[in-house]
């Protein structure tokens, strides 16, 4: 996709200077959010205007995010700290940072968390991934092992400025529709609700290793549409990657 990638890696945020009105809300859930590029710092913003508490970190520590703290509201916080007491946690770095996550990232999350992995796996970015290409897990299924805690895949195909500018109301004919993968059903429930919650329907895709239909390279991937063609979208995946996403 030409001069725009999804996944938080290189869509450029630009306008959003107010707050809007629902930001006065009481918090609802507490959200750490573990990378604040612009999936991480468009998220902290929707989901603190939506009334949430929301921590945030980046791997520059917390002084490099007061910006982001003034604008929204979020604390900004250590990497270690990100996932303490949260009922969701949001991992959306890129995927060649996964292994250097701290070890016991999660430990302090709350029992039930349910974790949101964001990644792609980008080889002219990451590096080659064996585990992935040689081996088949998909790129959620590696980030998973690496963290030692179930995830669910969403938002990686989405626009970054999609979620300021494209959330629409529950029914609205423009309404976006986001897949969303996962194995616990009560972690993709709460995600699916979420997402909901911020705008967007949900298709559900299936299990970590059927997460392959919404990777890179793949219909539905960067697809801004409902939900009768994110499914169709979704359906008509192929599991080969494509060239251009091999390293």
């Amino acid at each position: 996709m030409p001069g725009a990638r999804v996944g938080g890696v290189s869509h450029v945020r630009t306008g959003c200077g107010h707050r809007p009105p629902e930001r006065a809300r009481r918090a609802q859930m507490k959200i750490g959010i573990i990378g604040a590029g612009n999936i991480g710092g468009n998220l902290t913003r929707r989901l603190t205007a939506l009334g949430h508490d929301v921590s945030v970190a980046n791997s520059r520590g917390p002084e490099t995010l007061t910006a982001l703290a003034k604008e929204t509201g979020a604390t900004p916080v250590r990497v270690e700290e990100a996932a303490r007491g949260a009922q969701v946690v949001v991992v959306t770095v890129p995927l060649k940072a996964v292994p250097d996550l701290p070890s016991g990232l999660l430990d302090g999350a709350a029992d039930d968390a349910a974790v949101i992995d964001t990644g792609n796996y980008y080889p002219q970015r990451d590096g080659r991934i064996a585990a992935v290409e040689d081996d088949g897990l998909t790129e959620s299924r590696w980030t998973e092992r690496h963290l030692g805690h179930p995830v669910i895949k969403a938002f990686n195909g989405t626009y970054a400025q999609d979620i300021l500018d494209r959330h629409r109301p529950a029914g609205d004919p423009g309404r976006m529709a986001l897949p969303v993968a996962g194995d616990d059903p009560a972690a993709k429930a709460r995600v699916r609700a979420l997402i909901e919650e911020l705008g967007f329907d949900t298709v559900d895709s299936g299990g970590i290793d059927d997460s392959w239909r919404q990777q890179p390279g793949t219909p539905v991937y960067g697809l801004q549409a409902g939900v009768d063609e994110v499914t169709k979208a979704l359906a008509e995946a192929s599991p080969e990657r494509p060239a251009d996403f091999r390293g």
